[in-house]
């Protein structure tokens, strides 16, 4: 019994007419004959009485209808599933990208640019950084965005790909800062900052600016992401560096409706951005797809507020063990 019996078979059975079948399907009649006749001898069972032109069924064939329409419609259904999954256009995605991004930016992105086929389906956790890391190295997801911080102890199980971008100071707009085209270490030299939590790669790096140019660099409040600085920064508490697609963010949503002003930070501090992708998970056309468009996206965001991205070398296995 094979798939083409199984189609002869249904037809015959809905028509009850070799003569239509042939017409429908485009064969021969004695080709329809010979594939009934084949598939009766397979199951070693009659399945049409002969009453001249006609075929009537007798009861196993009804049961046989059921099961051939069951299975060739189940046929359809894998061959259209893997024809859009060849097309990028079903399938499932599993993403993770670090709350700031994750907020607005990534699933806008990710809602431009996937199909709305009811056999899509989509999902994006809102994680921190280790915890991108730690999906991406059990292979969990098809690949996550988050901060670069250095490798720590070995074998990752993922790829990193590096994005690095100029930083921003954001400012109350009557802030005596918000005239100057720049800001520098110096101007901030005790000026309350709003920061990311102390172990935060650019905290890191700030602090290191500050001291090596004998700045005080003074934290007035902390927190995970930058977004929850906006309100802080727009009542005039602090003023903040921050990423540039936190920039990006605020331009878009408003958050601080208009109240603060983003100058360009005149430092060698550069925000680093890391692409996960897990080592073992094999990725489907639809998971690489989308990886490239995010970062050509991610790269003419940057570029639109002239943050100067920069694109690393991937690091390797080695890199991931030092």
């Amino acid at each position: 019994m094979n798939l083409t019996q199984l189609k002869v078979f249904r037809e015959v059975m809905e028509t009850g007419s070799v003569s239509q079948t042939a017409k429908k399907l485009g064969r021969t009649q004695p080709a329809i004959s010979l594939a009934i006749k084949n598939l009766e001898k397979s199951l070693d069972l009659t399945l049409f009485e002969r009453r001249g032109r006609q075929l009537v069924p007798v009861p196993e064939a009804r049961y046989l209808m059921v099961e051939a329409t069951e299975i060739l419609n189940r046929v359809s259904t894998v061959s259209a599933t893997m024809k859009g999954l060849r097309s990028t256009e079903t399938g499932s995605l599993n993403l993770a990208a670090m709350p700031g991004p994750s907020a607005y930016i990534f699933p806008k992105f990710i809602s431009e640019n996937v199909a709305t086929d009811p056999q899509f389906s989509t999902t994006i956790a809102s994680r921190s950084t280790p915890q991108i890391r730690e999906l991406a190295s059990t292979q969990s997801i098809d690949f996550g965005f988050s901060d670069f911080d250095e490798p720590v102890g070995n074998n990752a199980q993922y790829a990193t790909q590096i994005i690095s971008a100029n930083c921003y100071c954001a400012l109350h707009k009557d802030h005596p800062l918000a005239a100057k085209d720049k800001i520098s270490v110096a101007d901030l030299d005790a000026e309350p900052i709003g920061k990311l939590h102390g172990d935060h790669p650019l905290t890191r790096k700030l602090q290191h600016a500050f001291d090596a140019e004998g700045a005080r660099f003074t934290s007035s409040i902390a927190a995970q992401f930058f977004l929850p600085l906006i309100p802080f920064i727009a009542l005039g508490h602090c003023c903040t560096i921050l990423d540039p697609l936190t920039l990006v963010t605020e331009r878009e949503l408003d958050i601080a409706k208009g109240q603060i002003v983003f100058r360009p930070f005149d430092a060698p501090v550069r925000y680093e951005y890391a692409i996960l992708t897990p080592l073992h998970r094999p990725p489907s056309r639809l998971a690489t797809r989308v990886k490239r468009d995010w970062m050509q996206t991610l790269y003419e965001m940057l570029e639109s507020i002239g943050a100067a991205p920069a694109h690393h070398p991937p690091l390797t296995d080695e890199d991931h063990a030092l």
